[in-house]
């Protein structure tokens, strides 16, 4: 029987021909990566098992992106505490506050991740990587700290869901949309501890940042990664970015599946997620009688230059709505920059729109845009758990960049044929 690419990829890290699913594999590390909220518990753990230095300075990446700028005291220590860390171990990938962005944005755009990686982060989107065909997996701070000061993690081989995109996708239908709609089609646990691997010929048809949005959200159907074959689009990105040697794998044709799942993206509609869970999806223009109190375009999953010009085209010459707040949140500094460059700035400005400096902020309900008991926002973020932006009163709905411009404009979930 032959191999997933998760398989393969894993395999090689542990220094075997071949692994079946349900194995336990001790691999090699590519890469380890913590941020301001998750590292400093994985230095305590590191200090307490009496490492004294990192397994190799250029592969853990230090990335402050939670709550910085420092919101208070709090954050501001915990910052240091990896400021410091990293100082004294010569960490190479450590941003500071103005060179940081948003980790999962940051690193795929600063070649830091690359294909046929073995990549742990302590943080639960690290299945974002899977987009340039590198295995990427969330983990908890304390195999972070092994993972620091050994090189090395082990893990049960996942069964594979494979996922067949066919046709090509509509106007202002993007990643984001095709995500939450396999997301409600197989459920937050529908590949509990398995790879999800995109396929097909629909795949072409999905630019790197919406695959970088899909691979993100992998961890919302409960998968242990998310992985995308490495073809002309992917290398055409790589090829600006890695300069290092890279491998990468495809699934054999008689790979095993736990299960397949079909896509037609001819058929596929804009999408949203409704309160509580990432699964209650309804297509956007089905839910048109929400109301909203706040509009987020951001984060790691939509936080990407090509989200920013959506949205600015969408508002561009027209008004967020009265009583509406709509926040935009470039990914990485070098979105801002080109922002800038593009005259964006200008038109979420002019639209009513306040456009901030990369962070996590509102996402986890950290700072810049937390809600209030009652309020709605419509977000291109992630996670819509109850409280995850604030009081656990107030209701997130998940969009696409295209939907939710056009929510700020309306004032409730709109999708953008309402408003252009």
């Amino acid at each position: 029987m032959g191999m997933t690419m998760t398989q393969k990829i894993l395999a090689r890290a542990a220094g075997v021909e071949s692994c079946r699913a349900g194995e336990l594999l001790m691999c090699r590390l590519d890469l380890v990566l913590g941020n301001d909220i998750t590292a400093p518990v994985a230095i305590n753990e590191f200090v307490k098992m009496g490492a004294t230095k990192v397994f190799d300075p250029a592969k853990i990446a230090l990335i402050p992106d939670h709550f910085v700028p420092n919101k208070d005291i709090k954050s501001a220590t915990m910052a240091k505490q990896m400021r410091d860390f990293a100082r004294a171990q010569k960490i190479v990938h450590y941003y500071e506050v103005g060179r940081v962005g948003i980790e999962h944005a940051l690193l795929p755009e600063q070649g830091i991740v690359a294909p046929g990686e073995v990549i742990i982060g302590a943080d639960s989107h690290t299945c974002t990587y899977g987009a340039v065909g590198a295995f990427s997996t969330g983990v908890g701070s304390t195999d972070m700290a092994v993972g620091m000061a050994t090189g090395e993690c082990w893990f049960k081989v996942p069964e594979a869901v494979k996922v067949v995109l066919h046709g090509k996708m509509k106007p202002w239908v993007s990643g984001k949309d095709v995500i939450l709609h396999l997301i409600g089609e197989i459920g937050v646990d529908g590949a509990l501890y398995q790879s999800l691997e995109f396929t097909g010929e629909g795949v072409k048809e999905i630019d790197m940042d919406g695959r970088l949005t899909i691979a993100n959200m992998a961890i919302e159907a409960g998968a242990k990664n998310g992985i995308f074959p490495v073809d002309d689009v992917c290398k055409a990105y790589l090829a600006q970015r890695v300069s290092r040697p890279w491998t990468a794998f495809e699934a054999d044709e008689d790979a095993e599946y736990a299960k397949v799942v079909e896509i037609n993206l001819d058929e596929l509609d804009m999408t949203v997620s409704l309160p509580h869970l990432p699964e209650n999806t309804k297509p956007a223009r089905e839910c048109t009688d929400l109301a909203i109190d706040q509009v987020v375009i951001g984060s790691c999953t939509n936080g990407r230059i090509s989200d920013m010009r959506v949205a600015a085209k969408i508002l561009k010459g027209k008004k967020v709505a009265p009583y509406v707040r709509c926040i935009v949140i470039p990914g990485t500094q070098q979105v801002v920059k080109t922002c800038l460059e593009e005259g964006l700035v200008d038109i979420f400005i002019d639209a009513g729109a306040i456009f901030t400096m990369p962070t996590c902020g509102p996402c986890l309900g950290g700072h810049c845009g937390v809600l209030a008991d009652g309020e709605r926002a419509v977000s291109t973020t992630n996670r819509n758990f109850v409280g995850r932006m604030g009081h656990t009163g107030s209701e997130v709905i998940l969009a696409s960049p295209a939907v939710s411009a056009a929510s700020a404009i309306m004032g409730r979930v709109a999708t953008p044929e309402e408003v252009m």
